[in-house]
């Protein structure tokens, strides 16, 4: 099946590594171009080389309220145009109400929904129709995950925004989007599960509350990205994807 990828645009934030980076895989390997963003500069060109001529690689924070015309402005001027944005970024700290401090929701609160917000609304003013804006949020957005206070409460409200931009922006012929991953095996989910005293037990336990009864892959999460940007999946907006194997049981 041709996505319709080839030689589109994306920028794609938090993808040195992680889900974000398997999204920008993915994006490439149909023929789409990519800008990869992360925090450390070194890591962020590593990420772009691996990717290979169709990549380049920003160091910006998504906090910083200059990130998103960097961003658009680099799309524009390596690859000359700009069609997509995927809004991906590390977690916030793990911790229950009673762990978690002002700082950590403040910090959290302006890198994972203030920084989300301004950059899909730069890319609204400048994408033209057929433009998408999609963003990893987690499968918290239906349910709270024990222990992860500071998401619970964040991604809950992003998918609310994305809904609002998706009513907003669907005149315009431009698509809004969110991806709910569950138990994704990456650093992040390896990390969560090697807070418990027995890590391997819990990775168990959560298996087998997951229909197929194993954690997914990274490259398994990018591919459902990949199409969700693409053109191919032009009739879609306004929705919440699970990529969770079937933990979510609800409809």
């Amino acid at each position: 099946m041709d996505l319709g990828l080839k030689d589109r645009v994306y920028v794609v934030t938090g993808a040195t590594r992680g889900l974000g980076n398997a999204s920008a895989r993915e994006l490439v390997a149909d023929g789409a171009k990519v800008v990869v963003t992360g925090r450390d500069e070194r890591r962020t060109a590593d990420a772009a080389a691996e990717l290979g001529p169709n990549a380049v690689g920003v160091a910006v924070d998504n906090a910083d309220a200059e990130a998103p015309a960097r961003l658009i402005a680099a799309a524009r001027e390596h690859f000359g145009r700009f069609d997509g944005i995927l809004v991906s970024v590390g977690g916030p700290p793990p911790g229950f109400v009673a762990d978690s401090t002002d700082e950590q929701w403040q910090a959290s609160f302006e890198s994972v929904f203030l920084g989300a917000v301004r950059l899909a609304r730069a890319a609204a003013e400048e994408l033209e129709e057929g433009g998408v804006i999609g963003f990893v949020l987690s499968g918290s957005v239906h349910e709270p995950i024990p222990g992860l206070t500071i998401s619970n409460a964040l991604r809950p409200g992003l998918a609310g925004f994305a809904k609002s931009l998706a009513d907003e922006l669907g005149p315009r012929g431009i698509r809004v989007l969110g991806l709910l991953p569950a138990r994704i095996d990456t650093d992040r989910v390896r990390e969560l599960d090697g807070l418990s005293a027995d890590p391997e037990a819990t990775r168990r336990a959560n298996e087998s509350r997951i229909p197929l009864r194993r954690y997914g892959t990274s490259e398994e999460f990018g591919r459902v990205a990949a199409f969700l940007l693409s053109p191919a999946a032009s009739y879609l907006t306004g929705i919440m994807v699970p990529v969770d194997g079937g933990m979510r049981h609800g409809f």
